[in-house]
């Protein structure tokens, strides 16, 4: 279900804050990180090591990649640790009528 460009992923309290989950969205893996200051809608894999961001670990607002440590700004994509050298794209999320929506675009 799309509401102007965005898409339908799930509910937020299928979220724990500080624990990122991984959903599909308009066929891209996101992953969804519940902070204590809002939701956040990260592309799901590094740009280092292709794996999941979705399986690290969540520090105020970064989320670290479980195998080379390399961590990721929730709000920027922007890498703040080596080796990755390249963000992530970071998706637009609303919450609406009890539901979590995100704007999947582009191609990472």
């Amino acid at each position: 279900m799309s509401r102007s460009g965005y898409t339908y992923v799930g509910k937020p309290d299928a979220l724990e804050v500080g624990v990122p989950r991984r959903f599909e969205v308009e066929g891209m893996p996101v992953s969804l990180v519940l902070t204590e200051r809002g939701v956040f809608a990260i592309h799901d894999v590094c740009s280092h090591s292709a794996v999941s961001l979705s399986e690290g670990k969540v520090e105020g607002f970064t989320v670290e990649c479980w195998l080379y440590s390399s961590r990721f700004e929730l709000r920027t994509g922007h890498p703040r640790d080596r080796p990755a050298t390249r963000p992530v794209p970071v998706y637009p999320v609303r919450i609406e009528d009890g539901s979590v929506y995100a704007q999947v675009t582009g191609t990472p």
